[in-house]
């Protein structure tokens, strides 16, 4: 078991404060996650979550009755994931793997959609965690790309400060991104949201997993 049931509530009402928190400042994480597998659709197949955090988006795969792998760095962020997904019985929808996503344990071509929800701004460079999602993806699979646009960043700025921090925003956006992967042989689509932005990448049929 990985948590007593007491600690499974006590992080499901941490949970709870902090959507709680985010929609007094305007911003729903229900509705956004759900524009995104709004945008995302149709989605089947081996699913990929790159970027586990503390589960947000996970549950909501997972509510929608999705299952998944979800891979983080942070062993410790993928614990309060599990719990979070745990207190609404819905953890054995989910394989949980700690990687580093520009090195990914898993062979080319294992996985048929790709979703990294608000994890670009995170990413100190745009290119080699792109290509390694490329790489895992298959033959005709599709990347979705999430994340804030101005008015999430200014959410966010806002939520930080509240905290005593300041929120660090790395170099890549969803429009470098998708110029990345036009470049390299995608079908490109952005859909701008309320505080998010939407990118869906389809890989050109008999393009290649590896980039020359």
């Amino acid at each position: 078991m990985i948590a007593s049931s007491e600690e499974l509530a006590e992080n499901n009402r941490r949970y709870l404060e902090r959507v709680e928190l985010y929609r007094e400042l305007g911003y729903d994480v229900d509705e956004e996650r759900s524009f995104v597998i709004e945008k995302a659709l149709p989605v089947s197949g081996r699913i990929l979550e790159a970027g586990t955090g503390k589960g947000y988006f996970s549950l909501t795969l997972a509510r929608a009755g999705f299952s998944f792998t979800t891979c983080d760095i942070s062993a410790g962020e993928q614990r309060y994931a599990r719990m979070n997904l745990a207190y609404y019985g819905l953890d054995a929808q989910v394989s949980f793997e700690v990687a580093d996503l520009e090195q990914l344990p898993c062979k080319d071509g294992s996985y048929d959609v790709i979703f990294a929800v608000n994890l670009l701004h995170h990413l100190a460079s745009l290119e080699p965690a792109v290509k390694e999602m490329m790489r895992v993806l298959s033959g005709e699979g599709k990347i979705i790309l999430a994340d804030f646009n101005e008015k999430g960043m200014a959410v966010l700025d806002k939520l930080h400060a509240q905290d005593g921090r300041v929120h660090e925003v790395g170099e890549a956006t969803i429009g470098a991104a998708g110029d990345f992967l036009k470049q390299h042989g995608f079908f490109i689509s952005i859909h701008p949201g309320a505080h998010q932005d939407v990118l869906v990448a389809l890989r050109k049929p008999g393009r290649p997993f590896h980039l020359s």
